[in-house]
């Protein structure tokens, strides 16, 4: 019996459909050809009923900036909904949820997206109140609009689709889908400028190998983010690795191996095979 095949499909709400094009390049491109990605664009002119197809205005109240007008943004969704089914409502935003692997997981996990491009001041408060699902930030700073957001969010959430990435070591090893940065890679040549791969990636001793790489993801993650080590589980030779380093336990004791330490400071229980 064949195996029913994984697809997204995500509509994009934008005034900027043009600047999507990007999409038709690498990963996405090719899952777009596989028809593991469907992608629609969808512009919010096209539910305006004024000669100039308007869909931003002056805030009430006053101020600077324009603000993208609730009805041609309700009568898109609306439209794509009726004729491709109801998907997740998210509006790019500043003031959403920051995100994370995690929440691509969740996404990638889902059928069908409807993603709001917010621009100029943002959306018509209406928007955010009652026609979306939740809203996704990707990072703490303002860009011109949610397009490219949107882009970071379809690329994230594409490479995680089964068999769109060729191998899926590839993406089960990435930083962040472990809780932890990635370890280095090198390829060819073995030495370039005098500097020279590591002898033990050149070793063939796959155990070795394999230790190296998990020292370097706990060494890479402790130089550049040690907050990231606060939300998952190390065993008692990782606590030696990064000890060795000058890392150590908040509280002093050595971290059990049915426990795991979360960033807000309590602490939730691991089972282990044995309960299982």
């Amino acid at each position: 019996m064949a195996s029913s095949i994984r697809v997204l499909r995500v509509d994009v709400v934008t005034p900027f459909p043009g600047m999507f094009r990007a999409l038709e390049e690498s990963i996405p491109g090719r899952a777009q050809a596989a028809g593991r990605l469907i992608l629609g664009l969808h512009n919010p002119r096209d539910e305006t009923d004024d000669p100039h197809r308007t869909v931003d205005d002056a805030p009430f109240g006053g101020g600077g900036g324009m603000v993208l007008k609730v009805d041609p943004i309700f009568r898109t969704v609306e439209r794509i909904c009726a004729t491709a089914g109801k998907g997740e409502v998210i509006l790019l935003s500043p003031q959403g949820d920051v995100l994370t692997q995690r929440i691509v997981e969740q996404l990638a996990a889902l059928d069908h997206w409807v993603l709001v491009c917010g621009h100029y001041k943002g959306v018509d408060e209406r928007v955010r109140e009652h026609l979306v699902d939740r809203e996704v930030s990707i990072g703490d700073y303002v860009l011109s609009g949610g397009e490219l957001a949107a882009m970071v969010l379809i690329d994230a959430a594409v490479r995680l689709l089964p068999g769109v990435v060729g191998n899926p070591a590839t993406v089960s090893s990435d930083s962040h889908t472990t809780g932890l940065l990635d370890h280095p890679h090198y390829t060819r040549p073995e030495v370039f400028r005098g500097w020279s791969v590591p002898g033990v990636l050149l070793s063939g001793d796959h155990g070795a190998v394999a230790q190296w790489r998990r020292e370097q993801v706990l060494l890479r993650t402790l130089r550049n983010r040690p907050d990231l080590l606060d939300s998952v589980f190390l065993s008692e030779e990782d606590q030696r690795i990064l000890a060795r380093h000058g890392w150590s336990l908040s509280n002093g004791s050595r971290r059990d191996a049915r426990q795991m330490e979360v960033g807000n400071g309590h602490t939730r229980h691991r089972e282990s095979d044995a309960d299982a």
